[in-house]
């Protein structure tokens, strides 16, 4: 929704409505989606490991953002696929099509964890 107070600053009474919110999205995400939840666990994992196996800073970022982008991209095509639920479960070929969208949109992302975990970690192992 518009602000409709323009571009003046939000007081912490919006603020903390706006972060309400979200914290109610990642509950709907946690109850409605199994695949939000498992890519979850899998961050839970992976995340102290990639801190641990990071030389620096720089390292420990491009291990764990990229989960962080799936996590973000499995919220918005889960916002995507309620949507198109709320008009209709019958098939309709561009619904077809965005829920289609949203699925490579979480593939691509999950294969940069992999990218960027494989571009990291396998120099280390001395095969590169």
């Amino acid at each position: 929704m518009a602000d409709e107070t323009g571009h003046l600053p939000r007081r912490p009474a919006q603020v903390l409505a706006a972060a309400r919110w979200s914290l109610q999205g990642l509950g709907a995400a946690w109850y409605h989606e199994s695949s939000f939840r498992l890519e979850v666990y899998l961050f839970v994992v992976l995340a102290p490991l990639a801190w641990w196996l990071g030389t620096d800073g720089v390292e420990r970022m491009l291990l764990i953002s990229p989960m962080v982008l799936v996590l973000v991209v499995e919220l918005l095509n889960s916002a995507i696929e309620a949507v198109i639920e709320r008009y209709g479960a019958q098939h309709h070929e561009l619904a077809g099509r965005a829920k289609d969208m949203g699925s490579a949109a979480v593939f691509l992302a999950m294969l940069l964890v992999a990218l960027s975990w494989a571009a990291i970690l396998w120099p280390r192992l001395g095969a590169g």
